[in-house]
């Protein structure tokens, strides 16, 4: 089991809440108490604006 997020998790339940993928245990972020993959999956959700969007500049127009 891999302890995370204040529970324990067996590992193969560990995984991203966007793309799926397997986490280890105290190497990935969280939100809500989701765990996430640091890149790019939270980085694109939470991360500042423009962020882990292709590596381009995201400009909004009013």
């Amino acid at each position: 089991k891999a302890p995370s997020l204040g529970k324990d998790w067996h590992r193969p339940c560990l995984k991203c809440e966007k793309c799926n993928k397997t986490l280890s245990s105290g190497g990935h972020a969280e939100h809500d108490g989701k765990p996430y993959c640091n890149q790019p999956c939270y980085a694109a959700l939470f991360g500042p604006k423009g962020f882990g969007r292709g590596g381009t500049e995201s400009h909004s127009f009013k």
